[in-house]
């Protein structure tokens, strides 16, 4: 009997707490956030949801990273209220569908091509960002799911 109600117990964890994660996509893989890099091609092979997070990886003080509307984006020109992100290691999640645009705006690297723009879909069914399930609600609900489990277990 204890060991069904573990077996049940350890079944909802899987399936309720365990959700479809969200993706890290490291902006231009290996490569990472340099110059001479096709990050159109990188973008167009990549699917972005909602929840995920770009992560710009470069060596601090040679890039930065400024996240741009459409306007900013083409002409490579940030706009006056923006800063740029510098720590070589910038993390940028992904909270709203839609077109998402993004340069370095150091010395002319955005005119090189050091730019990237991404398609921001919904958040995955039964994603953490679909059900609106946060990292401690997860972990507050597995708890609960053990605390019961071995309840079961010592009734048992």
């Amino acid at each position: 009997m204890a060991l069904k109600a573990l077996l049940v117990a350890l079944i909802v964890v899987n399936m309720v707490i365990v959700p479809i994660m969200a993706t890290d996509h490291l902006v231009g893989d290996d490569q990472g956030w340099k110059l001479k890099f096709d990050y159109n091609a990188w973008a167009e092979s990549k699917e972005f949801h909602v929840g995920d997070k770009l992560i710009f990886k470069y060596k601090e003080g040679a890039h930065n990273v400024y996240k741009a509307d459409l306007a900013a984006f083409q002409s490579c020109v940030p706009d006056a209220n923006v800063e740029p992100l510098t720590s070589g290691n910038d993390v940028i999640d992904l909270k709203t569908p839609g077109k998402k645009w993004y340069f370095c705006g150091v010395n002319n690297h955005c005119e090189q091509g050091m730019k990237v723009a991404v398609n921001v879909l919904q958040a995955k069914e039964g994603s953490s960002a679909a059900s609106g399930i946060t990292t401690s609600n997860s972990a507050f609900v597995a708890m609960l799911v053990v605390a019961f489990a071995m309840f079961l277990i010592i009734i048992a």
